[in-house]
């Protein structure tokens, strides 16, 4: 196992992250208790010390298997966990319009059941699991940034949240000389590109990491049928055939380089910034040892051509205009002559 720097904190964590949501099968999917404790012995095995879950995932039993299975060893693992969100079904304080969002209030009650259910005085990073378009961003950096004084968190991430919030609430707490946001965590994949246009590239212009959910597509580009069929079941709608046909590429592919789907789609991720660090769903422990076998290779460059045009991102404006016209307009038809070591965004490559 290779290790990366979380942003810009110094802080050494595993090229995989380990998505801790399926620790349970309370949702109707993930694992029980063996098998989740078997998967956690496979990543450690592998170098992995890289932990994803939230304080919702299957009903708390995320991290409370997560916390179990670290045990006294709790200070070898980097631990990221959320806030924000309600339960699934606002189970826990039904009718409660406050038991949700990024009001003080709620961020204070969600760390703290985090910290309990986890067993642990700390979190390495606590993330917004989301944006809630109410609470003021000076309220919430403030807020997240007192976290951090207290001992109680040690690094900041957001999630599903747009660019321009990120960038301008790091802009905000580095002008008050707190905590800013290190790490992204967002949707990114093969069958879903549209972090190119401006997450990722904020990403790696304020020198974030950003670790990546569903990176095989919601068992999409699992190559396993069965797969495909327990997520669908379970709520995720049916593939389209434009998907099947890029399913089919990806398959394709694997079986000319005689390694499995998962690692190609894995290593497409990996391959299109060096800031990605992409989170593992996997729900047995043989899952486990596939994706980290992902890590011992690279794909080629034929192969990485061919999967990045079949499923092209979408170009909006500016960046659909800009694309098109940057050569002309701005670099007076010089573009390849000119040396910069600085890289173009994302979409530009």
């Amino acid at each position: 196992m290779r290790y990366k720097l979380m942003g810009n904190t110094g802080l050494r964590v595993s090229q995989m992250c380990f998505g801790a949501m399926s620790f349970g099968d309370t949702w109707g999917y993930g694992s029980d208790e063996v098998t989740s404790r078997a998967c956690f012995d496979r990543f450690v095995e592998g170098g992995g010390n890289f932990f994803d879950t939230a304080s919702t995932y299957t009903d708390g039993n995320s991290e409370r298997l997560l916390g179990q299975f670290m045990g006294s060893d709790r200070d070898r693992f980097v631990v990221a966990s959320k806030v924000t969100l309600c339960s699934p079904a606002g189970s826990r304080h039904p009718g409660d319009p406050n038991a949700t969002g990024n009001n003080r209030k709620h961020l204070r009650e969600e760390l703290e059941t985090s910290l309990r259910q986890l067993g642990t005085d700390r979190l390495d990073v606590l993330y917004l699991h989301a944006w809630d378009f109410a609470t003021p961003i000076l309220d919430v950096m403030r807020t997240l940034n007192e976290f951090v004084t207290s001992g109680k968190v040690a690094y900041l991430g957001v999630s599903n949240t747009p660019a321009y919030v990120v960038s301008r609430a790091n802009a905000i707490a580095a002008a008050h000389g707190w905590a800013q946001f290190e790490v992204y965590e967002g949707q990114y994949n093969l069958l879903s590109r549209s972090a190119e246009l401006e997450v990722i590239p904020m990403v790696e212009d304020l020198g974030m990491s950003m670790t990546v959910w569903q990176p095989l597509a919601g068992a999409l580009l699992s190559g396993s049928v069965e797969e495909v069929q327990r997520r669908v079941a379970a709520g995720y709608r049916e593939p389209t055939d434009d998907e099947w046909a890029l399913v089919r590429l990806v398959t394709d592919i694997a079986n000319e380089l005689d390694v499995t789907a998962p690692q190609v789609a894995l290593n497409w991720l990996r391959q299109r910034s060096s800031s990605i660090i992409p989170i593992m769903g996997a729900r047995l422990p043989e899952h486990v040892d596939d994706n980290l076998a992902a890590l011992d290779w690279s794909l080629p460059e034929d192969a990485m051509r061919r999967l990045t045009e079949a499923a092209p991102v979408t170009l909006t404006y500016p960046q659909r205009d800009l694309r098109a016209s940057i050569n002309q307009w701005v670099y007076n038809h010089m573009q390849e002559q000119i040396d910069d070591e600085r890289r173009f965004p994302l979409w530009m490559r």
